[in-house]
């Protein structure tokens, strides 16, 4: 699904970069290459981080103490 129209990022983009490391929605474009334009899509970039991070603490608790909340 496309979150980002301006600059075609979609939710699996989101999560390739949230796999790598993204904890941040500057992060998610910098992986991408790109910035927030008009900024509708940070509030959904921001959820489909936040989700990550939760499935993240959940899967690995042991990591959950060096994440950071966004």
């Amino acid at each position: 699904m496309f979150v980002c129209s301006c600059n075609m990022l979609t939710d699996r983009d989101i999560e390739a970069a949230a796999r790598n490391g993204a904890i941040r929605p500057k992060e998610v474009y910098e992986a991408k290459g790109c910035r927030a334009q008009c900024g509708n899509c940070v509030p959904g970039v921001v959820c489909i981080l936040r989700q990550m991070i939760a499935q993240r603490r959940t899967v690995m608790p042991e990591m959950a103490s060096h994440l950071q909340p966004i």
